[in-house]
């Protein structure tokens, strides 16, 4: 079963709403950074959140950024997205362990943290592109979301965001929906809304084994009552290169390129995102230090 984002239209229009299944892509996530239980749920969480955000993305070349800093024991957090649900992260510190919460839960909010910053950036290819932040309100990281696009973005929206993480550590469900009421709705439709998310059942156990998207969809619009606008996959996916390593090294300028020959005889750079490794010979770098300033 492969990961998958919906997009669908409810409530007579009205609703925008957009599901998300993104188990694979966690996992993966989290057997590159080598995280944690409750970890893993704060870096499936944020990937999640971003995941849905960049959905909205209208442009090839647009990318979205995520910046989450808390005060908690994970440090950072940065997801990367576009358009087309292709997504990378990193996790400052993978190896948190935590006692779950009071109510039996991951305590994602305490590996988080309660005071820090959500940022995002949607580099549109203008001269500067935007840059959204707001204070953390929760560290659980679905209401963080929730008043981001309300503060900074100006769109009511309600996040769900959830990981179900087994006991030898593999990421059993992730997935999550943003529901974002468009201009001229009714105030009906608000409290209808307003009234499921309420009853909501835990996320992570309504869609258990067969993760139905479809399912999600009739449960948060009730049945009948949507249109499925598109259906696209969703991936980690990480556009690193040693080609692009190569014009960081150049832009570090010639003397430290030379320090590079003379006391390490060659280089190796970590992609953050992926942990993958690319080496440079004292031969190319000597090519590098030609191209520098």
């Amino acid at each position: 079963m492969s990961d998958s984002l919906i997009k669908a239209l409810a409530y007579n229009k009205e609703v925008r709403i957009y599901v998300i299944d993104a188990t694979e892509m966690v996992e993966e996530a989290r057997a590159v950074h080598d995280s944690w239980s409750v970890a893993t749920a704060a870096l499936g969480r944020s990937m999640i959140g971003t995941t849905l955000i960049g959905a909205t993305l209208k442009n090839e070349q647009d990318k979205l950024t995520l910046r989450l800093q808390g005060d908690g024991p994970i440090g950072g957090i940065v997801v990367d997205t576009n358009m087309h649900g292709q997504t990378k992260a990193y996790i400052k510190n993978p190896h948190v362990s935590l006692d779950l919460n009071e109510e039996g839960k991951l305590d994602v909010k305490g590996a988080v943290g309660t005071e820090g910053t959500l940022s995002i950036t949607k580099d549109q290819g203008l001269k500067t592109p935007f840059v959204g932040q707001v204070p953390l309100v929760s560290g659980e990281l679905a209401e963080d979301f929730t008043y981001y696009m309300t503060v900074s973005e100006q769109t009511p929206s309600s996040f769900g965001l959830s990981v179900l993480v087994n006991p030898d550590e593999s990421v059993q469900v992730a997935a999550g929906f943003m529901i974002q009421v468009l201009p001229g709705v009714s105030e009906e439709t608000i409290n209808q809304i307003e009234r499921t998310l309420k009853e909501m059942p835990q996320l992570s156990n309504f869609l258990g084994q067969d993760r139905s998207l479809t399912k999600l969809l009739d449960l948060l619009a009730g049945k009948d009552n949507y249109q499925i606008l598109e259906e696209m996959p969703v991936s980690f996916k990480c556009d690193c290169s040693k080609e692009r390593f190569a014009n960081a090294i150049v832009a570090l300028g010639k003397g430290e390129i030379q320090e590079m020959i003379t006391e390490d005889h060659g280089a190796e750079a970590v992609c953050h995102f992926c942990r993958r490794k690319y080496n440079f010979t004292e031969e190319e770098l000597e090519t590098l230090k030609k191209e520098a300033k």
